[in-house]
């Protein structure tokens, strides 16, 4: 997807400055720091190379385009040369042009989250069985997802359906910029389809919400232990796998905001760290909610805006169809998508929502 629109000037002093840091952590890494101060080093290091592999293009393709221009207005370079740098500007241009536009995107205002591993919760909606089944189909979708990235998912708690699938799943997915990958996820998953049970053929809609939200760790977010009640209960195991007689499953409850969290893994212990890391990053995903309310009240763009209500997907089985309603994409690859391909459907809404961020900046500067 090509973003269509004026770009604002580039930041030459902020690009300067990068360049200035990239080479500052260069020589500190060089020099041989202790082991701790390494780590962060290198961990600035992988962000800023990005950027400064692009500023270090631009900046040769630039005077490259100012040595063509020289050429040209000097009356004294023969035809020859004249012609080849004739030939060679526009190239030169558009690459400028390119490096231009890639440079803004990466100097883009950064959610604090993306790099966060995330929770993924899907819940049956309208439709019974089959929403259950479609919540357990959208589950191995994120499943096969996160395993071709080289994530590591692992079930908090599941509520399978009567038929199969799930009425709700809560599961972690682990890894690098899971959340920056997933978080336009959120919101409600619609599904047309002729269900196996369906002896006449006919087209049932039903529909799943998904929500994932950053994981919180406990510096993100304090809970007080006032503010936190710990139940006890019986648990057959998540997903029925296994069976286990012991008061092992854990619900916890916290009372100012009344979320209510539950884990049933074979440890108690486990159970209560599990499902407190589940209730931290709800709580963490409120307060990032409320703060992007506040900053934007009347925000336009919905990519982005995680309204859990709202329909953002419809699969069509029957026609092999898949639509997302916020960029109007639809592609003809539901099979290939539900086995776990959803790259193109991901980097089209990240795409639009970097050409929001861009059309913004250029009003702020404009």
């Amino acid at each position: 997807m090509h973003l269509e629109l004026h770009l604002a000037k580039l930041p030459v002093e902020k690009m300067r400055e990068l360049e200035r840091r990239f080479g500052e952590i260069e020589a500190r890494m060089s020099a041989g720091p202790a082991a701790d101060v390494y780590v962060k080093l290198a961990s600035e290091y992988s962000e800023l190379q990005p950027v400064v592999t692009k500023i270090r293009a631009y900046e040769r393709a630039t005077a490259e385009l100012a040595d063509i221009n020289a050429m040209l207005a000097d009356r004294t370079t023969d035809k020859e040369m004249r012609d080849l740098a004739e030939m060679e500007k526009p190239e030169v241009e558009e690459r400028i042009e390119a490096l231009e536009q890639e440079i803004q995107i990466l100097l883009l205002p950064k959610d604090a989250a993306d790099e966060k591993s995330a929770i993924l919760e899907i819940r049956a909606g309208t439709g019974g069985s089959e929403a259950a089944l479609f919540a357990g189909d959208l589950f191995r979708m994120y499943e096969r997802y996160a395993s071709t990235n080289g994530w590591r998912v692992e079930v908090l708690s599941a509520s399978e359906g009567e038929a199969g699938g799930y009425k709700e799943i809560v599961a972690t997915v682990s890894g690098r910029g899971v959340f920056s990958r997933l978080k336009f996820e959120s919101g409600v998953h619609r599904v047309q389809r002729v269900p196996e049970t369906e002896a006449s053929g006919r087209i049932h809609t039903s529909a799943a919400t998904v929500a994932v939200l950053p994981e919180a760790e406990e510096i993100d977010i304090d809970i007080r232990s006032e503010d936190i009640r710990i139940d006890t209960m019986r648990s057959s195991g998540a997903g029925g796998q296994h069976v286990n007689t012991t008061d092992s499953a854990v619900r916890i409850t916290h009372i100012p905001t009344g979320i209510v969290v539950t884990s049933s893994e074979k440890s108690q212990h486990q159970n209560r760290a599990k499902a407190m890391q589940v209730l931290r990053s709800r709580l963490f995903d409120m307060e990032r909610q409320r703060a992007d309310s506040e900053r934007s009240a009347d925000r336009k763009s919905q990519v982005g805006s995680g309204d859990r209500s709202e329909r953002i997907r419809t699969y069509n089985f029957p026609q092999g169809r898949i639509t997302d309603h916020r960029i109007n994409l639809t592609l003809y690859k539901l099979d290939r998508m539900m086995e776990g391909e959803i790259d193109e459907v991901v980097d089209a809404l990240l795409a639009d929502h970097q050409a929001s961020q861009l059309a913004l900046l250029g009003e702020q500067q404009g």
